[in-house]
């Protein structure tokens, strides 16, 4: 399986050197040349497969030229080890909970993926891999746990100062070891922007071997189509036809999830629910993709204003507009929208969700307003803990602190402010 860039202006490469490269030359996003679906029988003895048995056939495709299965079995079994179950929320509803592992949020899997995929291929290699990464919130302390004491693996971390939230931050912060956190002066497009910027500076990357480890990276993105086909097999004896609403940022979770279905997994529709950060609602109305600057919200890991993976998602409908309606609908709530969800979702059922995962609950519900047959799930991508301050103040109860964030609350932020590129790419020069 080679991987080639969706600019098409630079040749196909392997597994290994597209997620060691992170984004391609012609600064396009990497996309397999195939997407070979599975076979019936995959599907229809689905509930009979372990979560690692499912993960192994649904990648083995992606990767197996540059990974062994033995190699590959190994580096699932090290990363799906937690649950992620469906919770019944209400009739026809329910939440597929993907915050049980070490940070609590769902993009521990792709970062242990990729963590683990750079491990094996930095063996024996005499040059250190630095990952470069930008995190509007929760990929930072995923991140940093993924590689946390990798060899031949450094990260540097950017994050905007003020924007997310006290235990996100102290996630991404307290780590040391091969973990370098920068504290930047602007918004999370702002850190983006210098993480993409670095990737493209010829005379920095004479000196250094950058890669990033956001949902740009393949090892990042394609593992998420796991959480869309554990889900399938939980509900799959409804026989209801199944709607997934994604709380949508960069766009790489729902991506995945089109993968999955591209696999073959039968899933009716998706749904992009957004906060104010609206650029692909407005997108899907209009027609007109208009990058905007990112607005701060109580549902921080979605404030972006580019989604870079919405390309991928373009392309894999072949860059048309109604074929793509067809399969995504896409909605933006406020932050008193969400609040509002999360106290009524708390009254009527007694569960408590996290601000993104009530974004999600409102895109569904918008949805199924029209569909009622379906059944739905919308993600909790982070657990409620995340964001103590809006959650208990929005339900007027207090929450237990799990034992993965308490194991963070009493330790040493260490961060570098930086407020520009020059700052970024001179710390990465002198650090070496």
């Amino acid at each position: 399986m080679n991987y080639y860039s969706l600019n098409k202006e630079t040749p196909a490469v392997s597994f290994k050197d597209a997620v060691i490269n992170g984004i391609a030359p012609d600064k396009g996003l990497y996309f397999p040349e195939r997407i070979t679906p599975l076979p019936d029988s995959f599907f229809e003895d689905i509930e009979k497969m372990s979560h690692l048995e499912i993960a192994f056939e649904a990648i083995r495709q992606f990767v197996s030229d540059t990974i062994p299965d033995t190699v590959l079995k190994d580096i699932l079994e090290d990363v799906l080890d937690f649950d992620f179950p469906v919770v019944p929320i209400e009739e026809n509803i329910a939440t597929l909970e993907l915050f049980h592992g070490p940070t609590m949020a769902f993009k521990d899997v792709g970062a242990r993926f990729m963590a683990r995929c750079l491990g094996h291929f930095s063996q024996g290699e005499p040059s250190e891999i630095t990952v470069l990464v930008a995190t509007s919130g929760d990929t930072g302390g995923a991140v940093a746990n993924g590689f946390l004491g990798i060899v031949g693996v450094k990260v540097v971390i950017l994050y905007p100062s003020g924007k997310v939230s006290d235990i996100q931050e102290r996630q991404l912060t307290t780590l040391g070891q091969n973990i370098t956190a920068l504290e930047v002066e602007g918004t999370f497009d702002d850190c983006q922007k210098m993480v993409k910027s670095a990737f493209l500076d010829a005379a920095l990357l004479e000196k250094m071997q950058l890669t990033s480890a956001n949902s740009i990276n393949v090892a990042r993105w394609l593992p998420q189509l796991f959480y869309f086909l554990f889900a399938y097999k939980a509900v799959k004896s409804r026989g209801q036809e199944v709607v997934f609403s994604i709380p949508s940022g960069n766009f790489g979770n729902i991506c995945a999830g089109m993968v999955a279905q591209r696999l073959g997994m039968p899933v009716k529709h998706f749904v992009a629910a957004t906060n104010v950060n609206d650029t692909v609602p407005e997108f899907m109305r209009s027609g007109a993709y208009r990058p905007k600057p990112s607005t701060a919200t109580i549902s921080n890991a979605m404030d972006v204003g580019d989604p870079s993976n919405f390309v991928r998602i373009r392309h894999l409908y072949g860059d048309d507009l109604e074929v793509l309606k067809e399969n995504l609908s896409s909605f933006s709530f406020t932050d008193d929208e969400t609040r509002e969800a999360i106290l009524n979702i708390h009254k009527n059922s007694g569960y408590v969700a996290d601000p993104h995962g009530a974004v999600g609950y409102l895109g569904l519900k918008r949805y199924v307003e029209k569909h009622p047959n379906s059944y739905g799930i919308f993600l909790e991508t982070a657990h409620p803990v995340k964001f103590l301050e809006v959650v208990e103040d929005t339900i007027e109860q207090s929450l237990e602190i799990p034992p993965q964030i308490q194991k963070v609350m009493d330790r040493e932020k260490k961060s570098i402010r930086i407020t520009d590129y020059s700052e970024l790419k001179n710390y990465l020069l002198n650090d070496q």
